[in-house]
């Protein structure tokens, strides 16, 4: 369960590039999902866009919010807080902040990256601390990583097995993700059926997931892109997310007629 929200941000992880080669979303636009863990319905997860101003640029101010719910969260609450201030010509994250509460297991940090000069500066708010560290090019964070992904994949030129990159930086490191298209899929929701792309990214066992295949994700395979279904497999037990509600999405979302 620890890490419970960022499970479903690190998952939406692909390569990087200089600049958005498409818009697969607005600002105005927010999702719900429903996350199971085993038995229990364990929390609810929230992702919302609006339009912001940072240091007199134009951005996107994105917001993920996760709280535990009903039985679970009598012994394990969760509380998380993520943002993302993203430059909305380059997709590329000017800050980032990540305030959470897991069953006892808290971080309170607020990252700049210069992209300029290729540093992160990381303030760590419950130690009063603060870090720079050296990052590559193109680099991201946890939230920028979901919406770069939307605006960077061709559905046509996609293969099963095609891999895909991006630099990431988590808290004190830099990390290089891989992400792996594994085909097309019309998958139920409570929507109806849905026309989805499934892709698989290669995580780090041991701290969370049981092996380094043990999360799968799924997103529509329309214009807007958005996630659709998560399934991972961690170290104590399994977790699901599914989409529960959704507005404002820049494009109609497509729902399959039987």
């Amino acid at each position: 369960m620890k890490k419970l929200f960022a499970i479903t941000i690190v998952c939406f992880i692909t390569s990087s590039a200089q600049l958005f080669s498409q818009q697969a979303f607005q600002s105005g636009e927010w999702f719900k999902f429903r996350i199971h863990y085993g038995m229990f319905n364990a929390s609810y997860a929230t992702l919302e866009v609006t339009d912001s101003q940072l240091n007199d640029k134009p951005v996107y101010h994105v917001q993920g919010r996760g709280r535990s719910t009903g039985l679970l969260s009598l012994f394990f609450k969760v509380d998380d807080d993520y943002q993302t201030y993203i430059d909305k010509r380059t997709g590329k994250p000017y800050k980032f902040i990540r305030k959470i509460n897991e069953g006892g297991y808290t971080k309170d940090l607020e990252i700049d990256f210069d992209h300029r000069d290729n540093e992160a500066h990381v303030l760590n708010r419950k130690t009063n601390t603060r870090k720079t560290y050296s990052v590559p090019t193109n680099v991201h964070d946890m939230l920028s990583s979901f919406y770069y992904i939307r605006n960077q994949i061709d559905r046509d030129d996609l293969k099963p097995g095609e891999e895909m990159r991006l630099n990431m930086f988590l808290d004190d490191e830099n990390v290089d993700f891989k992400l792996v298209f594994l085909g097309r899929e019309v998958i139920r929701t409570k929507f109806g059926k849905v026309a989805t792309l499934k892709f698989r990214p290669y995580v780090l066992a041991g701290r969370v997931f049981k092996e380094k295949e043990s999360l799968t994700f799924w997103i529509s395979d329309d214009k807007n892109k958005i996630p659709v279904k998560i399934e991972a497999d961690l170290a104590v037990g399994s977790l699901d997310a599914d989409l529960e509600a959704y507005k404002g999405l820049k494009h109609q979302f497509s729902i399959l007629i039987n």
